[in-house]
């Protein structure tokens, strides 16, 4: 494999980790919080929860998503992932992304004293994801503050391409959720910076208020794709334009890999210093053992590829 070979095929398993606009997004919330239908709740770490989709009126169900009412439930059990809430004809599950008083919450036995807390009362919750042909019915504490019907309102006057305001309600390892004033969006971690995004708190915090750009909506499942990047000129449409061949430029290494180091130019801008490159300065079977994230380094700039967002480099020096 040449260098070029190497370059390519490390910023494609990049942009492929960083391009997941879809319904992954949403699946990966559901793995993060558990579904109900597969999750195993516990009331205490003893006594096994479990509930009985058979027993659920549908067509209830459906009227309370349609009209985005409110419904007071009362919890009955939890695990990890979040609440099983009961009423009559009706079960489902509130992922903890969706409860008020977990929002920013990692620390493992703070989340199970948080849940436990919500055990024996009952909490207001809106219907945000129905499906009989899937056994799931998913709720959300925090949906209900907004009140009444005004995911309707929040639907009727979105179009992807639209900016918004919002406030930023919950931090995961997947993304931000953003409350667009009665509806919920989500920024997925490839949408918050053109660069590479370690952390999502290290751009946003709870509480803010943000201006996010619509990607895409779903009216029919609730969901909203928020972009915070895209506010700002994709950086690599204008690289040529900034770097040229031969051309020595500050930069600092990101992260190292077996076959080379990846050195950022700016946010957004990284490329590829090849071992072979690196074994100028150091005696290395491995870039791991001699170099790591955080060094400032010079390098040359070998390879410029705007079209498929490829840069190669080569060490200088190091700072």
């Amino acid at each position: 494999m040449n260098d070029q070979d190497i370059i390519g095929s490390s910023n494609k398993n990049h942009q492929a980790q960083q391009s997941a606009m879809d319904e992954g997004w949403w699946s990966s919330i559901m793995e993060e919080d558990a579904t109900a239908e597969s999750s195993e709740l516990y009331r205490d770490h003893n006594t096994e929860y479990s509930f009985d989709l058979e027993k659920v009126d549908w067509v209830f169900v459906e009227e309370l998503y349609a009209k985005d009412a409110i419904i007071e439930l009362m919890p009955s059990g939890y695990n990890r992932g979040g609440l099983l809430v009961d009423g009559e004809n009706i079960q489902g599950f509130v992922p903890v992304s969706h409860l008020n008083k977990l929002a920013g919450v990692d620390d493992e036995d703070e989340r199970y004293a948080i849940l436990m807390s919500y055990l024996d009362q009952p909490i207001q919750l809106k219907v945000i994801e129905c499906s009989q042909q899937q056994r799931r019915i998913v709720f959300s504490e925090r949906a209900a503050l907004a009140g009444e019907g005004q995911r309707n309102n929040v639907f009727s006057s979105l179009e992807p391409g639209h900016l918004v305001n919002g406030k930023v309600t919950n931090i995961t390892d997947f993304g931000v959720f953003v409350d667009l004033g009665g509806v919920e969006g989500l920024i997925h971690i490839s949408e918050l910076s053109w660069g590479r995004v370690k952390n999502a708190a290290d751009h946003v915090t709870i509480g803010d208020t943000v201006q996010v750009k619509v990607l895409q909506i779903n009216e029919q499942s609730g969901r909203i794709a928020l972009s915070l990047k895209r506010l700002q000129p994709n950086p690599w449409e204008s690289v040529a334009q900034r770097y040229h061949l031969g051309e020595q430029t500050s930069a600092m290494i990101t992260s190292v890999a077996h076959y080379g180091a990846f050195a950022r130019l700016e946010e957004g801008i990284e490329g590829l210093i090849h071992v072979s490159s690196l074994s100028k300065f150091f005696m290395i079977q491995n870039p791991q053992d001699s170099i790591t994230p955080g060094t400032a380094v010079t390098v040359k700039i070998l390879h410029i590829d705007t079209d498929r967002h490829r840069l190669g480099l080569g060490l200088v020096a190091i700072e």
